[in-house]
């Protein structure tokens, strides 16, 4: 059974950090690319960032560049999003996504950011 489960969402302060996490099981994670997606209210799903699954190679949204990174790790199945100078326009849900042979989406974890 596929699973992806994010974690690490919450609320914080303007100019604040937060790390997701994303774990993965029942599939062969690491010939996945994984990415981020968020959503927030009445406003379509948008990418946030994505790394491969060769080489790691990563790509960002422009408005996250310089504040936001992905990684991953292969041993542990996961994926994570460091997340540095919040606005309260990153607020919305964050979606972990898993793209090879299938398509798998999480549940997703809300992100405010409001003082």
């Amino acid at each position: 059974q596929v699973q992806l489960v994010e974690s690490g969402g919450g609320l914080v302060q303007p100019g604040g950090s937060l790390r997701l996490s994303c774990a993965a099981s029942g599939f062969t994670f690491s010939s996945y690319r994984m990415s981020w997606y968020r959503q927030a209210p009445g406003k379509e799903r948008e990418l946030v960032a994505t790394i491969t699954s060769v080489g790691g190679y990563t790509k960002y949204a422009d408005s996250m560049k310089g504040r936001f990174t992905i990684s991953r790790d292969n041993a542990k199945n996961t994926v994570d999003l460091q997340m540095n100078s919040l606005k309260p326009e990153d607020t919305a849900v964050y979606y972990c996504n898993a793209k090879g042979q299938g398509d798998y989406w999480g549940q997703g974890t809300q992100v405010t950011v409001s003082s």
